[in-house]
C-alpha cells in the first residue's frame, strides 16, 4: 500500500491537524516542516506531491504509537528502514490498543471475514512457517473499518 495513503487514512481517522501531525512526528524524533508534511499528504497526481519514505511513515506510526500509548520504559524502538503492510498493520492495532476480537469486528464492519488464525498469521515474524503477507486490500480494509468506528 502506498505510504502516503496509510499516513492521510490515519490523518483523517484521527482528524489530526497539522500542528498535532508534526508533534507526533517529533514524538520519535523526527523534526517534520509543515510544507514537508502538506506535500506528503497531497493527492498522487499533484505536481507538489512527495512520496514518503518507509522510515518516514515507520517514525510517524512509532510517534502514534507514544502519543496514545505513551512512551516505553528504556530504548525506544528504531524506526523500520523497510515496512510492509504487515509491519503497518502491526504498529496500527499496538497505537490503537487492539485485541485480536477488536480487529475482527473492525473487519466485519467493511464485510471481510477472517478467522483468528488468519489473522494471527499476519502478525507472526516472515521466517515462521505460518506466516502470510498482508495484502494491500486487507490493510486498506482494516483502515477502512478503524474509520467507520471511531469516526
Amino acid at each position: 500500500m502506498i505510504k502516503n495513503d496509510v499516513l492521510r487514512r490515519v490523518r483523517y481517522i484521527l482528524d489530526y491537524g497539522d500542528n498535532k501531525m508534526i508533534e507526533v512526528f517529533g514524538l520519535a524524533g523526527l523534526d517534520v516542516s509543515r510544507e514537508l508534511l502538506s506535500r506528503w499528504l497531497k493527492k498522487d497526481d499533484d505536481p507538489a506531491y512527495k512520496s514518503c519514505k518507509d522510515v518516514e511513515l515507520a517514525t510517524f506510526l512509532n510517534g502514534l504509537i507514544i502519543d496514545k500509548r505513551g512512551r516505553r520504559e528504556g530504548e525506544q524502538p528504531e524506526p523500520e528502514k523497510v515496512l510492509s503492510n504487515n509491519l503497518i498493520f502491526r504498529k496500527l492495532t499496538i497505537a490503537f490498543n487492539l485485541r485480536t476480537d477488536d480487529v475482527l469486528d473492525i473487519l466485519t464492519l467493511v464485510d471481510l471475514r477472517v478467522s483468528k488464525h488468519e489473522l494471527s498469521a499476519f502478525f507472526r515474524k516472515p521466517e515462521h512457517k505460518n506466516y502470510r503477507e498482508c495484502k494491500a486490500q486487507i490493510l486498506r480494509n482494516f483502515l477502512h473499518g478503524l474509520q467507520l468506528k471511531m469516526r
